[in-house]
């Protein structure tokens, strides 16, 4: 049915009334172009360049051989490989490997097989690689874990153990966990057996790397809701001995108690965050930098994907940071690639970093379907 021109003006100017009453938080959602390029900001000597246009949903990243990158997605239900033939930094093919599966987010690949996490299984592509047009059926190699919706989805990882390591939120936004599985992170032996718990009061943790000179499992953990805007922070975490507990949900952040789920528990018995984080950025897939393209400031330091906020009446996050790492200790906190928010309307939301062989560091935005490849060629030593 066709509309008069006076029809569609009224249409028009009834939507962005609506538009202007939204809260932030709510007209972050609504549809937008993607980013175009120039939009991004990043510090001198970066530079930013589309790698794969056509990955809907795209969230966490694991590098493969010969030019392929494993993608996870939640809504989409879908796991794709991203193949850049030619080395040229643009990939040339996007495959979909697996479809209508229970938001598999997480992706890990060891010795030639795709590993994902789809809530409570965890499946297995064998020989992955070998034809990306025909795929394998996937095994299930575990599935003992929760299958709550909330907090469900995963970021998976092979330890230097070489253990599968796997979080498991907690299936509310506050609440003492149900089972002894939730808020938690878990690794898992491949050969057999049940999940092992290696840190505890983690509420959602959608994030972790392990840091390459010691081994040590580092996280981001997303604070809990309805604080109000400033608080609790996200949070980066340091995991030291196995069984730790960081707080939730007793405590979040270095010292703050939960008004509703306290029960009297003082905040210093659990182990406080590495770094604050942002209220409500959404921090989520993190690597520390072990690639040699990058200044020396970012080496051995942290990429964050925060996600962005979601609830905050001015929206904050939708970007990528970087916390310089020192003696085990986080020392700094600072935006490193921004420019996807405008106002309250977001045009991507991060999801995931990844470093690449040669250096460049890849991010997911799993709002616009997109691949990111960030490079530098700056002054040498610069940054520093």
């Amino acid at each position: 049915m066709k509309r008069s021109p006076v029809a569609l003006a009224a249409v028009l100017s009834v939507a962005l009334l609506i538009v202007g009453c939204l809260p932030g938080s709510l007209a972050g959602f609504l549809p937008s172009a993607a980013a175009e390029l120039g939009d991004i900001t990043l510090p001198p000597g970066f530079r930013i360049d589309l790698y794969a246009a056509d990955v809907p949903n795209a969230r966490q990243m694991a590098v493969g051989p010969a030019g392929v990158v494993f993608v996870g997605s939640r809504s989409e239900g879908k796991v794709y490989a991203v193949v850049d033939r030619d080395g040229d930094g643009r990939a040339d093919q996007v495959h979909v490997l697996a479809s209508g599966l229970n938001m598999p987010s997480g992706v890990a690949f060891r010795d030639g097989s795709l590993y994902v996490a789809a809530v409570s299984r965890i499946l297995r592509f064998r020989d992955v690689v070998r034809d990306l047009a025909r795929p394998p059926k996937p095994e299930i190699v575990a599935d003992a874990y929760p299958s709550d919706a909330h907090h469900g989805w995963k970021f998976i990882a092979f330890g230097p153990d070489g253990r599968l390591y796997v979080p498991v939120g907690a299936p509310c936004n506050v609440c003492m966990p149900p089972g002894p599985l939730h808020a938690t992170i878990t690794r898992l032996d491949l050969a057999g057996g049940r999940p092992e718990v290696v840190a505890r009061g983690v509420r959602n943790s959608v994030g972790f790397d392990f840091q390459p000179a010691t081994g040590e499992l580092w996280f981001t953990d997303n604070g809990r809701d309805w604080l109000g805007d400033d608080q609790p922070p996200d949070e980066l975490n340091r995991l030291t001995r196995v069984g730790e507990h960081f707080g939730f949900p007793y405590c979040h952040g270095t010292a703050l108690r939960d008004p509703e789920q306290n029960a009297g528990r003082p905040c210093n018995e659990f182990t406080p965050p590495a770094r604050e984080l942002g209220p409500h950025v959404a921090a989520i897939g993190m690597r520390f930098y072990t690639g040699r393209m990058f200044p020396d400031k970012y080496r051995g330091g942290i990429f964050i994907a925060e996600h962005g906020s979601w609830n905050r009446s001015t929206p904050i996050g939708y970007r990528v940071s970087f916390v310089k790492v020192e003696n085990g200790r986080a020392a700094s906190y600072e935006p490193f690639a921004s420019g996807w928010l405008k106002g309250s309307v977001a045009s991507g939301r991060p999801a995931d970093v990844l470093v690449m062989p040669d250096g460049a560091l890849l991010i997911s935005d799993d709002k616009a379907g997109r691949i990111y490849r960030v490079t530098y060629s700056g002054p040498s030593g610069s940054g520093r």
